[in-house]
């Protein structure tokens, strides 16, 4: 079953306090009590310029590359999204590790399709209760992935470090 136009709307009232939880954690600078769940992620507005700052499930920790990976349930439609295509990422923490700069790319929509199937694997009930909240297929293996993206960010590595 496709959740295509499923009309998923966005979280709302204690729902939406309990999602902005982990913000508030990395906001008194006590991220390392959320350990490697989730990434606090600081961008530049696309318009504005300013600081904007969100914090997004982990969905995959490379430990050999730095990579980490988070899903955008609304895609594009997404606000940090949106900044980090048009512009850049300014900072990004998990745990006790912070990463100024950090460079990023998209997943593409097989590398975001294989995350998914995995995910839902690894994590069953977990993934089935997601689907309830956000527009993620239900079976990623066939469903279409509609607004769904993924990105995945490194540290930053300066031209001749790793000479």
């Amino acid at each position: 079953m496709s959740r295509e136009g499923s009309g998923a709307r966005r979280p709302t009232g204690l729902l939406l306090r309990v999602m902005r939880a982990p913000s508030w954690v990395y906001r008194r600078d006590l991220g390392h009590l959320l350990g490697r769940r989730f990434l606090y992620l600081a961008h530049q507005g696309r318009f504005s310029g300013l600081r904007h700052e969100t914090v997004l499930e982990v969905a995959r920790l490379d430990h050999g590359t730095g990579e980490v990976v988070a899903i955008a349930a609304w895609g594009n439609r997404a606000d940090w999204v949106r900044n980090i295509r048009a512009g850049r990422a300014l900072e990004l923490r998990i745990g006790h590790l912070r990463f100024p700069e950090p460079e990023h790319r998209f997943l593409t929509a097989e590398e975001c399709r294989s995350l998914l199937v995995s995910l839902r694997e690894e994590h069953a009930v977990g993934r089935r209760l997601l689907t309830m909240v956000f527009p993620l297929p239900l079976d990623p293996k066939n469903d279409d992935l509609g607004d769904v993206r993924a990105v995945a960010f490194r540290p930053h590595v300066p031209p001749g470090a790793g000479s």
